[in-house]
């Protein structure tokens, strides 16, 4: 497949994936009254979380793998058959435990347990596909799994409990994991299964894991900690101007989980990172031009997307479009560092993970919600520095072991 092709293909790919997670919630605040739907967000989150390490611990080492021998072809399978047996161990002791325990929560999470081996196995095999560039079979069984979803929602009457709802959402993969299943197996026939690897000291999934919890956790928890104790507008403002730049969102993972394997068809390392930086440039301009057609919305249709949220998020929009486009030019310099030394990423994702932290606090604590949004883009501007600085370094490291080699005398 040609390069463009496959870009076209992943993110048509990553944004069917999204649009998926936000019709789920669409049809079930649809069919769940308020507090069924607070419970049906609750558990969906603990699912949410779930996939983030999965794909931390799984997918993201697999896409940095090169070529496509038997080894990586063996390393698909083995992703896959790994996913589906550690969610199976541990979505059968969450849904025994929920089982001895009453309430509608618990009989959710009883329900997730169950459909846990279904939906991370699918998610699975879409890092297999785009590691063996092969992004139009993951696209396939997404849409695939798109509109069984929505029929299988669209069957339930209003009212139905959060078990049911969740229940019917993951037993709905169902179709998608098997047709990936099945095209997974003719692509990789043959293949060896090693599970060891993925068990063993100092595998990178180990270090990626500790990377999406700083780096998600963190933020999510400092707001809302923030809100607690400071301003609960705080959290409302900043989650409705985060919302409405969910599409760059999508981009993003895109670039970070499926970038390497279009990337890594660029055979000399000046030039990928020169993509990796032209990419950047692109995102980052993306991110501007995004945050100018929101700002200027007309208040009525900003009313329609946010309700009463709408004034405060819009008035928040220029820190917030900057952010992202800092975030852009940072999360392509991770992408970067992670095709140069993958090794090198955690300690940048702890340190200005905290910065960003005590950034947004101060901005808070000097020019209320207004200054935490700025506090928050001074955060991301620093990480994207620090990254690229790194990015540097390396590059020059490697300029001058290459010259090194090229001085040594021939051997006799």
């Amino acid at each position: 497949m040609r390069a463009r092709t496959a870009i076209l293909c992943s993110v048509a790919d990553q944004g069917v994936a999204a649009l998926t997670n936000i019709l789920v919630l669409v049809a079930a605040a649809r069919l769940s009254t308020v507090a069924d739907f607070a419970r049906f967000s609750a558990v969906y989150l603990v699912f949410t979380v779930l996939l983030g390490v999965s794909g931390a611990y799984t997918g993201q080492p697999l896409v940095l793998r090169r070529g496509g021998g038997e080894e990586t072809r063996g390393a698909c399978r083995s992703a896959v058959v790994f996913t589906v047996g550690a969610s199976a161990a541990l979505g059968a002791p969450l849904a025994a435990v929920c089982l001895l325990v009453p309430g509608d929560t618990a009989r959710a999470l009883l329900a997730l347990g169950l459909v846990l081996p279904v939906v991370l196995g699918q998610d699975a095999l879409r890092y297999a596909f785009s590691t063996l560039q092969k992004p139009h079979l993951s696209l396939i069984a997404d849409l695939l799994r798109l509109t069984c979803v929505l029929g299988a929602l669209a069957g339930q009457e209003y009212g139905a409990t959060p078990a049911r709802l969740i229940a019917v959402w993951g037993l709905s993969a169902l179709p998608a994991l098997l047709l990936s299943a099945v095209l997974l197996h003719r692509s990789t026939a043959g293949a060896p299964v090693s599970l060891r690897p993925l068990l063993r000291r100092g595998h990178l999934g180990q270090r990626f894991t500790v990377e999406f919890g700083v780096g998600n956790a963190t933020s999510q928890l400092s707001v809302l900690g923030l809100g607690a104790v400071a301003n609960p507008l705080l959290v409302g403002a900043l989650r409705g101007a985060t919302t409405l730049f969910g599409p760059l969102n999508v981009l993003f993972t895109s670039a970070t989980s499926f970038g390497p394997p279009i990337l890594g068809r660029i055979g000399d390392e000046r030039r990928r990172v020169r993509a990796t930086a032209g990419l950047a440039a692109v995102l980052a301009a993306t991110a501007a031009l995004w945050a100018a057609a929101l700002a200027l919305l007309p208040e009525r249709a900003g009313r329609e997307l946010l309700g009463d949220t709408w004034p405060t998020a819009a008035a928040l929009l220029p820190a917030t479009g900057s952010q992202y486009a800092a975030m852009a030019v940072g999360t392509c310099g991770l992408l970067a560092l992670r095709m140069l030394d993958p090794r090198t990423t955690l300690s940048i994702q702890v340190v200005f993970s905290l910065t960003a932290v005590a950034l947004m606090a101060g901005g808070y604590a000097l020019g209320g919600v207004p200054g935490a949004a700025w506090g928050l883009c001074l955060g991301s501007l620093c990480k994207a520095a620090a990254t690229w600085t790194r990015v540097a370094r390396l590059r020059r490291r490697g300029t001058a072991r290459t010259l090194s080699a090229d001085a040594l005398p021939a051997a006799p």
